[in-house]
């Protein structure tokens, strides 16, 4: 069995959903790092300044077993989920010492192993000697759709167009930006999710780890 799984992957493509579902399946610890980086954006948001050093210096975030995140131990799990702090995070990802702050915690987690990690530089970055990585994609038109159903069903203003320019937008930004960017390790297994079901994308991703 694998017990260090990175599962990477564009924006919509499906890895938080997949990546929840394994770890309860296989009985691992999952860890969203897309999670903490929109923590970091909440945090800049909220305070009003601008991002630099200082503000992450005594930062805290915590995720539990149950999917919740907490930021400088206050649940943030749905705030965490606007379109404007979703913007923010990308913004954030950009920042070196942030991604330094974050992989030094997201490492630290991983270190007992037994973990299934997501995010868009995992295996690339984060754990390069994950036992089994993953690189999630979709058609950006599929994961349009899928984050224009999620934002309708918590009841907020969605326009597919408008999601669709924003993910293009996002996947230029992470795959292009000077530190750490959006790319399939050359070991990473591929898996296009387009036409698959969410259990069908599971049912692989556990094949694979077994």
């Amino acid at each position: 069995m694998k017990k260090i799984i990175a599962v990477d992957g564009p924006a919509g493509a499906g890895k938080s959903t997949v990546s929840k579902i394994c770890a309860a399946r296989l009985g691992y610890t999952y860890i969203d790092t897309g999670a903490m980086y929109r923590a970091v954006a909440l945090k800049v948001l909220q305070s009003g300044k601008n991002l630099d050093e200082n503000l992450l210096k005594d930062i805290e975030i915590r995720l539990d077993a149950f999917g919740k995140v907490f930021l400088d131990g206050r649940d943030v799990t749905k705030e965490i989920r606007t379109p404007e702090v979703s913007r923010g995070a990308s913004d954030v990802a950009k920042f070196g010492f942030v991604r330094k702050k974050l992989t030094e915690l997201q490492r630290d987690m991983a270190k007992s192993g037994k973990v299934i990690m997501d995010g868009r530089d995992i295996g690339t970055q984060v754990l390069p000697n994950a036992d089994l990585k993953i690189f999630l994609t979709a058609s950006v038109d599929e994961r349009a759709r899928r984050r224009f159903e999620e934002l309708k069903s918590k009841n907020f203003a969605a326009d597919l167009e408008q999601i669709k320019k924003e993910i293009t937008l996002r996947d230029k930004q992470d795959s292009e930006r000077e530190i750490a960017p959006l790319a399939q390790a050359p070991d990473a297994i591929l898996i296009d999710s387009t036409n698959m079901t969410i259990e069908e994308v599971v049912l692989e991703i556990l094949r694979l780890a077994k």
